[in-house]
């Protein structure tokens, strides 16, 4: 399987911030040495990909270094250093460069951040600056074999950034499972939303996982974006639920059983993930990532 990671992911982070920025070196270490998983270094985003989806004066600003001190607030990840406009184009561009493969090779690809659902066409908040999400999905519809797509969120917190960019859009179909006592408190409105009580656990989460997928239709979608938080454990410091490392494997391979089911080419974001300490988010995203390898391992070789 194809990942996009860059060191930049975690040094693009002042090492005081509250962000938990060592996740990603600590799951590429763990991930690099894996014989059926190829990790490439992305590519920067362009303006011009990323003002499919945001306002071109708010682009311009982040990168300019001119936002005003309230909308750094918004965005959090602060102290920022001048590595932030680097990482952001890169952790955006290795999102699409998971998408152009999967339009070209079908599958799945992933990208070791992003996910970063809370951004809106105009602003940042919640740590998400520009929605890759958002991004690759507009950047899809102009491919000429999709039509539909799917978005599913499985992260903690509702994905309103990309279910306000993508309001309009008919043929994008956004889909939150969320806490809903959780940030954010203004909750969009997603094409379908599924709100969860505080302390779901694994059997409850599952079933609605279970209906929710049945009301989908899947089979009529040619592309699949999951964003696949792990901030649903129970570990999580800023999570409401209460799954387990077991339940988050079984979320995980419901969404692989449906790629594999309707071969429907998929992108993996990270997402959420802040436990304290870091280990079980590490350990959760480490499933994540061989999970997806070894259900496309699976699909070219049914008898591995």
């Amino acid at each position: 399987m194809l990942l996009f990671y860059d060191p930049i992911y975690t040094d693009g982070i002042d090492p005081t911030a509250r962000f938990p920025r060592e996740r990603y070196r600590l799951l590429y270490e763990r991930l690099r040495e894996d014989p059926d998983i190829e990790i490439r270094r992305p590519r920067a985003a362009t303006r011009e990909e990323i003002t499919r989806a945001h306002c071109p004066e708010y682009v311009e600003q982040f990168i300019h270094g001119t936002l005003s001190p309230e909308a750094v607030r918004r965005i959090g990840l602060r102290p920022w250093t001048p590595a932030i406009v680097e990482r952001t184009l890169s952790l955006t561009g290795g999102s699409l460069q998971a998408l152009e493969h999967v339009l070209q090779n079908g599958g799945i690809a992933g990208n070791m951040a992003g996910g970063t659902h809370h951004a809106y066409y105009d602003y940042g908040s919640g740590y998400c600056i520009f929605n890759d999400i958002a991004i690759c999905a507009l950047t899809a519809l102009q491919h000429p074999k999709i039509h539909r797509i799917l978005v599913l969120d499985l992260d903690v917190h509702q994905g309103d950034g990309t279910a306000a960019i993508c309001a309009a859009q008919k043929n994008i179909f956004t889909c939150s499972i969320h806490a809903e006592s959780n940030f954010p408190f203004r909750k969009q409105q997603s094409d379908l939303d599924v709100h969860l009580a505080d302390d779901t656990s694994d059997e409850d989460y599952l079933a609605a996982l279970d209906r929710t997928l049945k009301k989908l239709e899947p089979e009529n979608y040619d592309l699949l974006l999951y964003q696949a938080g792990v901030d649903p454990l129970k570990e999580d410091a800023l999570g409401k639920l209460a799954l387990t490392r077991k339940g988050l494997q079984q979320r995980n391979q419901r969404i692989f059983d449906l790629h594999r089911k309707y071969n429907l080419p998929t992108v993996l974001f990270m997402g959420g993930g802040y436990a304290n300490p870091i280990e079980p988010t590490v350990d959760a995203f480490e499933d994540l990532f061989i999970g997806a390898a070894q259900t496309i391992k699976k699909s070219t070789n049914p008898a591995a």
